[in-house]
Parts: C-alpha cells; sequence; structure tokens
C-alpha cells in the first residue's frame, strides 16, 4: 500500500480547511445590511462617509460570533447601533460606558441606558461595564475577541490616563485578541504637547505608547485618512464637523474639509 507524504496530508488538510478560513473573514459588505437599517438614526448615518464603519470593522476582523467590548459608546452609540444587533444571534457587544467618577458625564450616560432599555428588540442582549482607566473589568479577563476605541486617546492622554486605560484592554482581551484604534491623526511638525488642546495624536506616539503596554501593532489602514484636513483650526478638532464648534462662522468651509483625518490601527495582544 502507498503511504501518502506527511507534506501531501498537510496540504490536503489545509485544502479541506480552506472554505472555512475564508468564510470566517469578514467583509465591508457584511455590514451592509445593519447599515442601511431603519433603526440607526438619521445623524449617525449622515457620518458614514467620513467614518466608514464597514471598512473599519472588517479591517479589525469583527465576526458574527465575536465577543466585542466598545468603549464609551455614548448616548449617540454610533457604533452601537451597527454592533449589537449585528451580534446578538451568535456573538457579544458589550458597552464599557461611564462611572460615577466624573459626573459630568452621567446625565449621558442615564441618556445611554435608557435607550437600551427603550429599544430592547435591538439592544436587549447588550451587556453595558463600567470605564474609567484601570478602574474597573471591561469584561471577563481573557474574554474579549476585540476592544475597539474611536477618538479617545487624546483625551486619556490629556488626563494621564492612556497607560492604565490600556492595561484594562489587554486584561480584557483573550491572547491574540485584537485592539482596534481610530483616532485624530496628529502633525509630526510639532510634539505631542503642542498639539494636545487641538484634540490631535501623533500616530508615531501612539503606537509608541500602545505597544509599551504589551500589544504588538499588526496593521495601518488608512480607510478614514483625510488629506484636507490642515489640523490648524481655531478650536482645533472640534471646529470641524460634526461639533461645529465655530457655529455658523465658516461652517460651509469647514463643511467641505469634512470630519478630522484619522488614523486606524490594529494591535494584537500576543
Amino acid at each position: 500500500m502507498k503511504t501518502i507524504p506527511r507534506t501531501a496530508l498537510w496540504l490536503l488538510t489545509l485544502l479541506t480547511l480552506l472554505p472555512d478560513l475564508v468564510s470566517a473573514q469578514t467583509a465591508p459588505e457584511d455590514f451592509a445590511p445593519m447599515l442601511s437599517a431603519t433603526h440607526r438614526s438619521p445623524g449617525n448615518v449622515a457620518r458614514d462617509s467620513h467614518r466608514h464603519p464597514a471598512q473599519t470593522l472588517a479591517f479589525f476582523g469583527v465576526r458574527p460570533d465575536s465577543t466585542v467590548v466598545e468603549i464609551l459608546p455614548g448616548s449617540g452609540g454610533y457604533y452601537m447601533e451597527v454592533l449589537a444587533p449585528w451580534l446578538q444571534q451568535k456573538g457579544q457587544y458589550i458597552a464599557a460606558n461611564r462611572d460615577e467618577s466624573l459626573p459630568q458625564y452621567l446625565p449621558d450616560h442615564q441618556k445611554f441606558l435608557q435607550r437600551l432599555k427603550a429599544e430592547p428588540a435591538l439592544y436587549g442582549k447588550v451587556l453595558v461595564t463600567q470605564f474609567r482607566a484601570d478602574r474597573h473589568p471591561i469584561a471577563p479577563p481573557g474574554s474579549a475577541d476585540f476592544v475597539i476605541s474611536f477618538r479617545n486617546l487624546h483625551n486619556w492622554m490629556d488626563q494621564g490616563e492612556l497607560q492604565e486605560s490600556l492595561r484594562a484592554f489587554h486584561q480584557a482581551l483573550k491572547p491574540g485578541g485584537v485592539l482596534g484604534i481610530v483616532d485624530h491623526r496628529g502633525r509630526t511638525d510639532q510634539t505631542q504637547a503642542e498639539q494636545m488642546a487641538n484634540g490631535y495624536v501623533r500616530e508615531d506616539l501612539a503606537i509608541q505608547l500602545i505597544e509599551q503596554a504589551g500589544f504588538r501593532l499588526d496593521a495601518r489602514s488608512e480607510v478614514n485618512a483625510n488629506p484636507r484636513d490642515t489640523k490648524d483650526h481655531p478650536e482645533g478638532v472640534w471646529t470641524l464637523p460634526p461639533t461645529y464648534r465655530l457655529k455658523d462662522k465658516d461652517r460651509e468651509k469647514y463643511r467641505a474639509i469634512g470630519e478630522s483625518d484619522r488614523f486606524t490601527l490594529r494591535f494584537v495582544k500576543p
């Protein structure tokens, strides 16, 4: 009887598993039905052309059976509107939202909780945990496939809580789990201190600090890049939409620029 070489057996096994491996990968179009769903708020839908949610989530690698922790979704729930219903059959969406240590945010947190209660068909399976640096576990240790954060790094850096926050993320993630980060990309000709008040973060510094916290940079994406953003606005990133801190002053100018230039980074917990 002729035996099959070990290499051939390995290739045969790989070919057998290949359809499952391919099907396990998400593509932007997988999120299309949720993006067009009627439950999404008009204000959030208007942001899609700037925030590219389908491409961003596909880049991070979120799957329908994933356990995903979103940091500070808030009552606006931009990504929650997409992820919570999408994950409720096979996965788990965890909202790591405010604790009581910053009273100025409690009204929005209460509004967030009321929204979950008012729409149980969409959000009845959402788990809510507390987040403030590493004061609370955002999920059981080693349980999350993904921790994702949008436009928060500059706040934690300003508050001196970045490393503590990253520690909480690291503890929650499984080995091999993904930390997905999107934030306002700062200028390279200025120090971080010079542009901190404007809300921008140097990408190179963000990578350095996150890797120091025990993560490994796995990939970068330019999906949320905006070359029209000159990063020299009177009220920083909040000059731009959707905040428009200058109100009607030069509104069309800033509308034409769009939302800020952003880096999109995928890190892995070894």
